[in-house]
Formats: structure tokens, sequence, C-alpha cells
């Protein structure tokens, strides 16, 4: 079967597999404390333009979101996000977990826009009863959102500077980063990300590595304590080393940024081959995410020969789904680009 239900069903990086092949029998110490994460430390600040920057390995998605905004937060406090946020709907519900509200407002296409939270911050220090109520600690955003979509330079901006006047830190989440940075139109670079953000990170899991995210604290804000707090959220590895030549290996000669290029030409040629034959795309996005409008029965009947997503029901007779690229280059696999075009033509 194709396969494009999501962007990890790979491994790894070829390159990233022989790094880890090479250097398999040496020996290292743990917990990030090996030359690897130190090189890959140093390449990340140089990435971004941001010397000033502290980065820890941590092994997955979830557990980052979970672990730096439990970090960050207050006993009181809850974060801010878009009501079609990952950590509001896909993450188990790992934040409150962790005891603190997911504080979901409206978006649009996916985004979190400065004036909605301006409002909704306005109104909460309006309220006299607020010390009766979860405060708004901090900011999440994700950038590609969960429906692919981008924030501008003008728009991330605006969210910085609200979240500076009522003393929030910015959080995105860069699970899909890469494709993010090359995708077409965008104006949004890594060292804009530094510069506007307070924490981010890097996702590898999702961009070539076997697993790991890299969490660039911006501001010589790291809280204190960082890697005892990842430990007890059980997102440290004991062989830290395995992150770290996996990040050194996607930030060398620019590996991260050349891959994501990958998933961004495979995505305009699937597009361009539903929009020919007439499928209705739910909402325009730039990245390696499409999402289509399908009858349910026609979907049923592609799901018997490619793995999609259903993402959600739009009425009684259809839905949506989601169709992902990734960063292998399929395009020298052509007799398989036959095939979907094939399928989806029927």
């Amino acid at each position: 079967m194709l396969a494009f239900e999501n962007d990890y069903s790979e491994g790894a990086h070829p390159r990233i597999l022989q790094r880890l092949l090479d250097t398999n029998l040496e020996q290292a110490s743990g917990y990030g404390e090996d030359p690897y994460c130190a090189s890959a430390i140093e390449k990340i600040k140089a990435a971004c333009e941001c010397p000033q920057a502290q980065i820890r390995f941590l092994v997955g998605g979830t557990q980052t979101n979970q672990t730096v905004i439990d970090s960050m937060l207050k006993s009181y406090e809850g974060v801010i996000a878009a009501d079609t946020g990952h950590v509001s709907l896909h993450e188990a519900g790992a934040i409150e977990f962790t005891g603190h509200k997911v504080l979901a407002l409206p978006q649009k296409d996916g985004k979190l826009a400065a004036k909605t939270v301006k409002d909704y911050m306005a109104k909460f220090y309006g309220d006299d009863s607020r010390d009766h109520m979860v405060f708004p600690g901090m900011v999440y955003i994700s950038h590609p959102t969960e429906y692919g979509t981008l924030y501008t330079k003008e728009e991330l901006t605006a969210l910085s500077e609200v979240c500076k006047e009522y003393d929030l830190p910015l959080y995105l989440d860069g699970a899909r980063l890469g494709y993010g940075l090359v995708s077409r139109g965008t104006d949004v670079t890594l060292p804009d990300i530094a510069r506007l953000c307070d924490v981010f990170y890097i996702g590898g899991t999702k961009v070539g590595a076997l697993c790991g995210e890299a969490v660039v604290f911006t501001k010589n804000n790291m809280p204190k304590q960082f890697l005892t707090l990842v430990k007890q959220h059980g997102a440290l590895l004991a062989k830290g080393r395995l992150l770290g030549i996996q990040f050194d290996t996607l930030f060398t000669d620019n590996l991260y940024t050349e891959i994501s290029k990958n998933a961004i030409a495979l995505a305009e040629l699937l597009r361009g081959i539903l929009k020919e034959k007439g499928y209705k795309m739910y909402l325009e996005t730039p990245t390696n995410q499409i999402f289509v409008v399908l009858e349910n029965e026609k979907m049923r009947r592609l799901q018997q020969q490619v793995k999609i997503s259903f993402w959600e029901a739009l009425d009684e007779t259809s839905s949506v789904v989601r169709f992902a690229t990734s960063w292998q280059p399929r395009r020298k696999r052509w007799s398989s680009w036959r095939s979907c075009y094939r399928i989806v033509t029927e």
C-alpha cells in the first residue's frame, strides 16, 4: 500500500544511520553530556543566530510539550492554545495530567491571532474574580499548525508583542518545523523564530531522525534544574548520544533543510494531481499536509489501497482526510506515483 498517513513512517535518513553505526562502539558520557550533543548544540546555535541559546535534546514531541510547559508554569497557571492545537486535541490530556489546564481559544485555519490573545487577557484581568480562576501563564503555538498552515512574520511578531505586554512566554512547537521553513512563500526563518519566541523546539522525529526533538530556550531562560525536570517527566535518554548524533548530522551541510524540501516537492505534486481530478481541498496549505474532502464511500475505497488519516467528519456523507508526505525522496519511485495517480483518478 502507498503510505500517506503521516510523515514519520520511515526510520531515519541514511546519513544518520551511518553515523550511528560508525560511532557505535565508542564510549561516551550519558544524559546529553557527550561530544556529539555539544557539537549539535553549537551548530543549532549558529543556525538560529542565537549564541545565548540553551539547548536540550528530548525523546519525543509529547514529552517535550509536557515537560516544557510544566516546567515554565506555576501551579495555578494554564497554557493558552488554539482550540485545534496539538496540546488541545492530540496529546491525550498530557498537559492536564501535570495539573495545568489548556486554555483553548478560537482560531482561523489553525492559527492563533494576536488579537484573540490580547482580548482574552484584557477580559481575564478585567474580571474581579480572577483570583478564583486559572491564570494564563504562557502561549503555545505550532509552526506548521495542526492544519499545515504557517504563521507569517507579521503574525508571529504581533503574537510576540502581546506576549511581552502580558509577560507570557511564547512557546512554538516545531514538530514539523523543517517543512515550514522551506515552504514556498514563507517569510519566517529560523533566526526569526529564535528572536520572537522564548522557547521552541526543532522536530527531528518527523524530519529525518529516528526520534528526538531539540528544545531551544532563546532568552537565557531555561528553567532551573531543567535536566532534573526532564528526567522526572521520563523524557531523558541515558544514551543521549543517540539524539546528539542525529541532530549533529541533521545540522551538517544543511541536511535538515534539504530533506525537508523533498516533502514539499512531493506534496505539491500530489496536491496538483488531486486538484486536477476535481478533489476539493478543505483548506489551502503550503506544507506537507494536504487536507481533502472526500465522500465517505470514496474514502473507504481509497483506504483499501492508500494509507491516509481520517481527520474529521464534515457532514453525514463526507469527511476530511489528510495526506502527508515525508522527507524521503519518493520521486525516484515513479511506479508508486503512477499507482497513486491511478488510484485517485478512478
